[in-house]
């Protein structure tokens, strides 16, 4: 069931991407969206406040979670919009690359499962 899910966004996309056939243009739009998510981020800490960041070198790797708070609705609202917004392009940037989401889901996590706590990505 979950394979259909990827499988029919990726076509979908595929059926929408009309103005961004290039591959230029769909690799420029990817950029362009993980900005507007790395920027909704640092809005939700610098300008909502309703989370915060707390790393220093001595607790950078032993604490996992540097993120402190909750997101708002509206915060979360951008960044799942601005998230979906990057998966549109990506999965554009699959299809003219041949590359089945699905499959390299998979084998994503045959890789992670295999390394386990040692993926250090």
């Amino acid at each position: 069931m979950k394979d259909i899910l990827f499988d029919d966004f990726q076509n979908s996309v595929s059926e929408l991407m009309l103005r961004h056939k290039s591959i230029l243009d769909i690799t420029s739009k990817m950029q362009e969206a993980n900005a507007r998510i790395q920027r909704a981020f640092a809005k939700a800490v610098t300008q909502c406040g309703c989370i915060s960041i707390e790393a220093n070198k001595d607790n950078l790797y032993l604490s996992p979670d540097h993120i402190k708070g909750t997101l708002c609705k509206e915060c979360r609202d951008t960044l799942e919009k601005e998230i979906g917004n990057y998966l549109f392009y990506l999965m554009g940037f699959m299809n003219s690359t041949d590359i089945n989401c699905y499959d390299v889901l998979i084998k994503e996590i045959q890789h992670i499962n295999l390394l386990n706590k040692f993926n250090i990505g």
